[in-house]
């Protein structure tokens, strides 16, 4: 075979079998030239006589003769075709790791400029040059270069993937739609390459929306991340602000005290000197009379002696006082650290007050719109039509028993669900003397009795007997210490900081949280109007919109029992049966 070396546009040079510069070139009796091994190949081949150029066909083999002069010019233009294709190669590019390179060339690989998807082949800017001039090969498919040229030929048939079939979304050759894929759709592969690409683009958007989105989620929970970072420090700064001055509050009433404490110790003191003061100069006088008593006791001039003592009438000694009922008893301190302790109390409790109402203005700004689902509300419940009341009537109605309504308890839920984040909504309960409000679980037993507790997916308060108010939390339910009934409920929630706030609104109160909730479905508002009692609890619950909302961030709570809101009874949780307390 000839070496594949030519100079481009000298067709007349090239064996038209092996489509290289003629090697020991030979003519046939018609005229036409060949490699001499070519042409005797091509004989033994096909096993007849005939010329690949004209077809015409020999008796025999012919005899192959020499063109002198053709072999000489064959001769002549190799070497120039070799010394030009040296010079060109050493101007193109050497494959380097990762390109494609030429599967013709010998020595150093250059770098291909297409691949041929006819002669599975990859052919540098030299070798690439039949392709582009020689019309037998023009006809052949160039594509960029690339490697694996064989996994572009059927596996089975060892033909050229030409068709896309949309049935199997596979890659076939022209015998795959005759022998395995009958009666499939097919397309050309650029016809599919087309629908892909259309696809691919589409996923690509979709892709690049999705890229998008959560690069705007990155965004917003970092700007979320600030948002906390401030509102950490504005917390700290007010904690410290707060606890300066209550530590300052403390202080002082504590020298208040020590002033009060040693200002009755000073009035004793001051009492006890004069007393002192005075019995010194008594005793200065008696002891001035016992001297001038002693040394008339020793004389012995009876005139003298007589005269004097009649003088001295020791019978009156010098005035005194008595002091028999005198006394200076220890200062009574009884009720002064009380009296301290409940003044700081006051002053505290102040201060708390000032805290809750800033709180409570901070979670109302969490407010939703909250309605009730009549297709929750126990049949014996009577509800607004625009979803904001629910009061109970002794008449059940006859209502569709699906699974989301409450058929054993009295109660109904909110048409709407929370799984994350931060809500707040607010209940009117004036007027009734029994009530049942917070959130639950989602599968909260609807068809049978409730345990109100949050082991059971309830975090419920309520009031019962007019007075009576309870936090259902476990294992035991909390009596809360209320100064006054509550008129306006509100109900906070933090997902994902496991906290039920319950709120009275117009004293501006926190009446109970539950903490360290783990909250693992979606959590619905809850309520309960409870039997109306002969009418004695016939008012309503009603959902009333917030007041006022002040887009300051949420400060937690503080948790009613350690703000002495609430006390432990040790009393168990409470069950919810039928349309009565259990």
């Amino acid at each position: 075979m000839a070496a594949a070396n030519y100079l481009p546009s000298e067709d007349q040079f090239l064996c038209s079998v092996c489509l290289d510069v003629f090697t020991d070139p030979v003519t046939t009796p018609c005229g036409h030239n060949f490699c001499k091994k070519c042409i005797n190949d091509y004989w033994d081949t096909n096993n007849q006589n005939m010329c690949p150029m004209c077809k015409k066909v020999f008796i025999s083999r012919p005899e192959l003769l020499v063109n002198t002069l053709f072999s000489e010019m064959v001769s002549q233009f190799r070497q120039s075709a070799q010394q030009k294709a040296s010079s060109s190669s050493s101007e193109q590019q050497e494959s380097k790791p990762g390109e494609v390179p030429c599967d013709v060339c010998t020595g150093t690989k250059l770098k291909a400029l297409k691949s041929c998807l006819v002669c599975l082949a990859s052919y540098c800017e030299t070798h690439l040059e039949p392709h582009l001039t020689m019309s037998g090969l023009k006809r052949h498919q160039l594509m960029d270069p690339v490697e694996n040229l064989e996994d572009r030929m059927c596996t089975k048939h060892d033909k050229p993937l030409e068709l896309f079939c949309k049935t199997d979304q596979t890659c076939v050759c022209m015998l795959c739609i005759v022998l395995d894929h009958k009666m499939h759709k097919f397309v050309p592969l650029k016809e599919g390459y087309e629908g892909k690409k259309v696809e691919l683009e589409k996923t690509e958007a979709e892709l690049q929306e999705m890229i998008q989105k959560r690069r705007l989620k990155i965004q917003e929970i970092k700007q979320s991340v600030n948002l906390s970072e401030e509102d950490a420090d504005r917390e700290i700064v007010e904690g410290v602000l707060v606890f300066t001055a209550l530590m300052e509050s403390i202080e002082r009433k504590l020298n208040e005290l020590n002033a009060t404490i040693k200002a009755k110790q000073k009035k004793k003191e001051k009492q006890a000197e004069a007393f002192i003061k005075v019995l010194e100069r008594e005793i200065s006088e008696l002891m001035k009379r016992s001297t001038e008593v002693e040394k008339l006791s020793l004389s012995e001039d009876h005139l003298h002696l007589l005269q004097s003592v009649q003088a001295l009438n020791i019978h009156h000694p010098p005035p005194t006082k008595d002091w028999s009922e005198v006394s200076v008893p220890p200062a009574s301190y009884e009720g002064t650290v009380r009296r301290a302790v409940s003044q700081l109390e006051e002053t505290l409790s102040k201060k708390m007050k000032k805290l809750f109402k800033v709180e409570l203005k901070r979670v109302q700004m969490f407010a939703v719109d909250v309605t009730l689902d009549p297709q929750t509300a126990h049949p014996e419940l009577i509800l607004s039509d625009d979803g904001k009341q629910v009061k109970h009537d002794d008449v059940k109605k006859n209502l569709p028993n699906n699974p989301e309504r409450f058929s054993y308890c009295n109660c109904v839920l909110a048409n709407q669900s929370f799984s994350s984040g931060r809500f707040y909504f607010e209940v009117q309960v004036k007027g009734k003397t029994e009530w049942d409000l917070g959130v639950v679980r989602e599968s909260i037993n609807r068809k049978g009795p409730i345990t109100l507790s949050p082991k059971d997916g309830c975090w419920v308060i309520w009031l019962e007997n007019g007075n009576e108010y309870e936090a259902l939390d476990a294992p035991y339910s909390v009596s809360l210490s209320l100064k006054s009934g509550p008129q306006k409920v509100g109900v906070f929630v933090d997902y994902e900081e496991g906290l039920v706030s319950f709120y009275d609104v117009e004293a501006a109160a926190l009446i109970y949280s539950f903490t360290g909730c783990s909250f693992k479905e979606k959590l619905l508002p809850y309520f309960s109007p409870d039997s109306n009692d002969g009418g004695k609890n016939s008012a309503p619950l009603i959902i009333s919109p917030v007041r006022g909302r002040w887009g300051a961030p949420l400060i937690p709570a503080v948790i009613g029992r350690e703000a002495g809101y609430a006390t432990d009874r040790g009393e168990p949780v409470h069950y919810r049966g039928g349309p009565g307390r259990s």
